[in-house]
């Protein structure tokens, strides 16, 4: 009996390797490979898994490690310019999918509380697939990868309020509108102990330990740090996994973000490997079978929707649509934020047992298509421009011609590629720029918050615009003059 749970991940790492070599011999993308596995090995299937709770125990881990180390990558600084992404793209995605969502699902006959909890669902995306698929194709700091990243980030911060909801949409809440704001504000405070950490006690702690120099003890307080963070927001009615994201920008203020990166990618690996099987255990086969065309309708119109109301926040940003649809089609799919969500509301009698089941298949089928859609989304956008006058719809579809520059360029740098190695050398140049407008010469650089003249370098901008949505990652140029 002791050995239940090693028997299980035995079976389930077997099944996955096969799967995944398969998937490997058809050029398929590996994270549909483990959703598959998860299928065929799952209670709804062949059955060969015989404690799917505790696997799906382990596969929390997983995705509390990927935002643990997305946190990493990211720092506050960073977060800050991508204020605008967060902010207005991520806001009016979750406003208008919910909105909408609702609006549907109460003209179909639900009642408005469960008509809210739907549009809640369908509202989240999910965080795991989508940066993972980025990351495998160099596409997080692309245009359309950061603005995912933000919508994706302001979803993070909806599932609080969002599961403090729910007992007021079942009727089972106490405290009223006092109580939900004192939950409201006891997040607030646990987020801004974390900011205040991070400048302050964190770095000084990890410096000390690396004096050291035991690499066991670095991780183990790399460890701590993002335990006792997580469960701090847990504590405070946050999600554990937005706990971790915030570890993670603990982390990133420090000097030992990238060493703390490299230890923890093993571990963080594994671990979202057994979250994408455990999902595709969610799967009722019997339901797919049954009802073979309300599921694909159900992901049609969920993707499709999600898709066009994403990228309205972007154009509103004054992103291309090329850009914006792109970014629409990263955060298409249902969440695995949704599922807690959903066992939540069928635990408190809001979701009904019938229309739970539909929404695991439609959810999981989203999920299952996601990758297939990063990968072929170019393509896609190519083909639908072809059917329809997209030039007309979003003028800035894509730029037509490359605009002169208006100046000649001369003692400028230009960083083709912005992965790790780009950063650094974009980082190094930043600090050689400071320190060049501190003796009277001027500095620019691209991307930044801060941008060039009107017309200036458009015809660069435009280039860049369009290289990084085809390409693994966009070219950064500076310059400095007297």
């Amino acid at each position: 009996m002791q050995y239940v749970l090693l028997e299980d991940l035995a079976i389930i790492f077997a099944g996955s390797l096969v799967v995944i070599l398969a998937f490997h011999r058809l050029k398929l993308p590996a994270l549909p490979g483990f959703i598959v596995a998860g299928v065929l090995l799952g209670p709804n299937a062949l059955g060969l898994v015989s404690d799917v709770h505790q696997v799906e125990s382990l596969a929390e881990v997983g995705v509390i490690l990927l935002l643990f180390t997305i946190g990493i990558e990211f720092s506050l600084s960073r977060l800050r310019e991508m204020g605008r992404q967060v902010v207005i793209g991520g806001g009016a995605q979750v406003l208008l999918t919910v909105g909408l969502s609702a609006a549907l699902a109460a003209g179909l006959g639900l009642p408005w509380p469960v008509a809210v909890l739907v549009g809640f669902l369908v509202a989240l995306s999910s965080t795991a697939i989508v940066l993972k698929g980025l990351a495998d194709k160099g596409e997080i700091d692309t245009p359309h990868g950061r603005l995912a990243t933000g919508v994706l980030i302001f979803q993070d911060l909806c599932v609080v309020p969002m599961m403090l909801v729910l007992p007021f949409l079942a009727g089972a809440a106490d405290g009223g509108a006092g109580g939900l704001a004192w939950a409201l504000a006891k997040a607030a405070l646990v987020v801004a102990g974390v900011l205040v950490l991070a400048r302050t006690v964190v770095p000084r702690v990890l410096s000390e330990i690396v004096k050291t120099r035991s690499r066991e003890l670095f991780l183990i307080a790399v460890i701590l740090v993002g335990t006792l963070t997580a469960l701090g927001t847990a504590a405070a009615g946050a999600s554990l996994a937005l706990g971790a994201f915030l570890a993670g920008l603990v982390i990133s203020e420090s000097d030992y973000g990238h060493q703390a990166m490299a230890e923890l990618l093993p571990f963080r690996d594994v671990f979202i490997s057994l979250f994408f099987v455990t999902v595709g255990m969610l799967v009722q086969v019997g339901f797919l079978r049954d009802h073979p065309a309300l599921a694909l309708l159900g992901v049609a119109a969920i993707m499709g929707g999600k898709s066009v109301l994403a990228a309205l926040g972007p154009a509103l940003l004054g992103y291309s649509g090329r850009v914006a649809l792109l970014a629409g089609l990263a955060v298409s799919q249902i969440g695995e934020f949704s599922f807690v969500l959903a066992r939540q509301g069928r635990g408190t009698g809001l979701l009904p047992e019938g229309l739970y089941q539909s929404f695991l298949a439609v959810a999981v089928l989203t999920m299952l298509v996601t990758p297939f859609a990063l990968q072929s989304g170019p393509v896609l956008l190519d083909g639908l421009e072809r059917l329809i006058p997209l030039d007309r719809l979003l003028p800035g579809f894509r730029p037509q011609a490359l605009t002169p520059v208006g100046e000649p360029l001369t003692d400028h740098v230009i960083v083709a590629g912005y992965g790790l190695n780009g950063r650094n050398l974009a980082a190094a140049l930043r600090r050689f720029c400071a320190g060049s407008a501190r003796s009277g010469r001027a500095c620019w650089s691209w991307p930044s918050p801060i941008r060039p003249r009107p017309g200036a370098w458009s015809g660069s901008r435009a280039a860049s615009t369009r290289a990084s949505t085809s390409s693994r990652a966009p070219a950064t140029w500076w310059r400095c003059r007297s």
